[in-house]
């Protein structure tokens, strides 16, 4: 499954969206998601975590000039690989 974040982390159910993922499921952080993926920041903590594999929108983490700030567990992704995890999950999830 293909979690997608596009809201503060501050503003959204983490914990009911975490209770859904399971081992192989990836999220994809964009838009004011990609402030769960700040360095030493309280969501990446709880993200790290998880059985999943966690992305950031490139594009986005620069237009908040967060891009040296993104915690290297985090992979960094341009909009042709987010269309690749869209082709890799039938289902996706948006929070």
């Amino acid at each position: 499954m293909l979690f997608t974040l596009s809201t503060s982390p501050w503003h959204a159910d983490i914990a009911g969206m975490l209770r859904l993922m399971g081992e192989g499921d990836d999220l994809l952080l964009m838009a004011d998601g990609v402030l769960a993926a700040v360095e030493h920041s309280h969501f990446v903590e709880i993200l790290r975590a998880t059985p999943i594999s966690i992305h950031v929108l490139n594009e986005d983490a620069q237009a908040r000039g967060l891009c040296a700030q993104i915690s290297s567990d985090v992979s960094v992704v341009s909009y042709t690989d987010f269309v690749r995890l869209t082709v890799k999950h039938a289902a996706q999830i948006c929070w």
